[in-house]
């Protein structure tokens, strides 16, 4: 009897990079000899993610909002991540924050984000940092990421917590292969 071939597809949406990047980290911490890996930027050609036993979806996050063409794009994909497992992440400040103002906002999730979350059913939720790069942030944007408790600026991505954080999907995808396996003995 051979083993079942998995596969997961990573769809993300990214404004300046930093999200896809992560994607493709994601898709490549994933693949294995059981596992196929799609990594699938948004607008681009998406396969039926209903085919798929494992979905990760990710977007970037700005003013505690996910990008509006992600938005779109998983409401209008429900019925086809109905029945895939289904992850989500989001790139954004908040996780770059220290302080007691920032470290509460870091553990937070914002309303739009948990209504995206719920509708999906997602099985985890993760918010990672991005790169921040002072010359590309109006002032008035570097003002309130220092008073949250933002204090430095560059890479801030930890490619330990996204290691992780791909290490926990692909467990509950083996552990999930495994008790549909033994369901179907």
């Amino acid at each position: 009897m051979g083993s079942k071939i998995r596969r997961i597809a990573v769809v993300y949406a990214t404004g300046q990079g930093t999200t896809g990047e992560i994607a493709e980290f994601i898709g490549n911490a994933l693949e294995s000899p059981q596992v196929a890996v799609e990594v699938v930027p948004i607008g681009h050609q998406v396969p039926d993610l209903a085919g798929f036993d494992t979905v990760v979806l990710g977007s970037p996050v700005h003013h505690d909002a996910l990008m509006k063409s992600f938005v779109v794009f998983a409401y209008q994909r429900l019925d086809q991540l109905a029945s895939p497992d289904v992850w989500l992440f989001s790139v954004g400040m908040a996780p770059a924050l220290s302080g007691p103002i920032g470290r509460r906002l870091a553990r937070r999730v914002p309303k739009d984000i948990a209504t995206m979350r719920d509708a999906l059913a997602a099985r985890g939720y993760r918010a990672f940092a991005g790169r921040y790069e002072r010359a590309k942030i109006p002032l008035r944007a570097q003002l309130r990421y220092f008073l949250l408790g933002g204090r430095r600026y560059g890479d801030l991505r930890d490619w330990d917590a996204v290691r992780a954080w791909a290490a926990e999907i692909a467990m509950d995808a083996t552990r999930r292969t495994a008790t549909t396996s033994a369901a179907a003995s």
